[in-house]
């Protein structure tokens, strides 16, 4: 069976990527000829130039100047991650710009699939552009979504309408949190819950597949996305009692990280998770490659408000406790994980996950 699925795969962000892969190389192991639509709207293109024209104030020059380290680890991620997508990631042959160009020549396949990742997040751009609801292809053409995230706890009411009116196309409905269900049930959708792509792959076959190998050093692996001064001081406390350096494989270069890896690949973040004592992070997929390799880790709230999937996700599992703060004590900080208890739940809902795309694909 032909199979497209379309997520925010072109974003320079490790789990956007990784999830994009791991739904593709799940649903090929399942018989099937899979690949992405290769959707690069506006909002998400990206200047791989180091040195661009800023306009003509001084004051963006003297930017331009003072962030030139930034903007190089910035290209060569960027560059990076390109290579990993152009390895691992088959695409459509066609690169779609515009959501008319995707609506006048869309691919042919017998399926489509939206997810997963935050898609359907209305406070941003991708939960607004139509695309990403399969507004798309022809009549015929099944539509399905696969742990599509709305990433909050509710719409706005303004967003209401719109989201109800694109979900009425899909044939079956999957999102990745229970708050997603809330909020279809709201609408008058009915639907299910369903794990993260990353989830669908055991950790040895994520080995396998990208060539992971094993690191002589003890290190606590940060995963700062907003640049929080709590995740500093975690992180900082977690190197005095696992006794161990601090790595950063944030996209900005940490300064009280021993190393920083900004231009690492998803393949090396992955690595990275693997062999690290300890992951500290404010991301969903940090968590979530914490759990797949058993590391022990911790979650530091986001300032955002996009809170919710992390919650969501401890709460499926029972490790609350791993949310903490500045205020945690050394005793929360060195409890070790019991993944046995972990692994019957996730085991449930894996097994959950894989029968609903099975089945929607029969």
């Amino acid at each position: 069976m032909k199979v497209c699925t379309i997520t925010c795969h072109n974003v320079v962000n490790h789990g956007a990527r990784l999830q994009a892969f791991a739904l593709l190389y799940y649903l090929k192991s399942l018989g099937h000829n899979v690949e992405v639509v290769d959707y690069r709207p506006e909002y998400m293109s990206f200047s791989d130039k180091v040195w661009y024209w800023p306009g003509v104030s001084v004051k963006m020059w003297a930017k331009l100047f003072l962030q030139l380290q930034l903007r190089v680890d910035s290209v060569s991620r960027h560059a990076a991650f390109e290579r990993f997508s152009e390895k691992y990631i088959p695409r459509t042959k066609q690169i779609y710009r515009t959501l008319g160009e995707l609506q006048k020549n869309p691919p042919q396949a017998d399926v489509f699939i939206a997810g997963s990742d935050q898609i359907w997040n209305t406070s941003f751009r991708t939960g607004n552009d139509v695309a990403y609801y399969l507004d798309f292809g022809t009549p015929e053409t099944k539509r399905v979504s696969y742990a599509a995230s709305f990433a909050l706890s509710s719409l706005n009411p303004e967003c209401e309408s719109f989201v109800k009116r694109h979900l009425t196309v899909f044939d079956s409905i999957s999102v990745r949190e229970s708050s997603g269900l809330k909020i279809l049930s709201s609408l008058g959708f009915n639907g299910c819950t369903s794990v993260d792509p990353v989830f669908l792959l055991s950790s040895e076959e994520w080995d396998i597949m990208l060539g992971c190998s094993d690191s002589a050093e003890s290190y606590i692996l940060v995963y700062d996305v907003m640049g929080c001064k709590s995740v500093k001081r975690v992180a900082k406390r977690l190197a005095r009692l696992y006794g161990c350096k601090i790595y950063s494989i944030s996209s900005r270069r940490l300064g009280y990280a021993d190393k920083s890896f900004p231009q690492a690949a998803p393949d090396k973040f992955v690595e990275l998770v693997r062999n690290a004592r300890c992951i500290i992070s404010n991301s969903f997929h940090g968590t979530a490659f914490a759990m797949i390799y058993h590391r022990e880790f911790f979650v530091v709230d986001r300032k955002d408000g996009l809170n919710e999937r992390m919650h969501d996700l401890l709460c499926q599992v029972g490790l609350q406790s791993r949310l903490v703060d500045v205020n945690t004590s050394d005793c929360v900080l060195t409890e070790r994980i019991s993944y046995e208890d972990v692994d019957k739940l996730l085991y449930r809902q894996i097994t959950e996950s894989k029968t609903f795309l099975r089945e929607v694909l029969s």
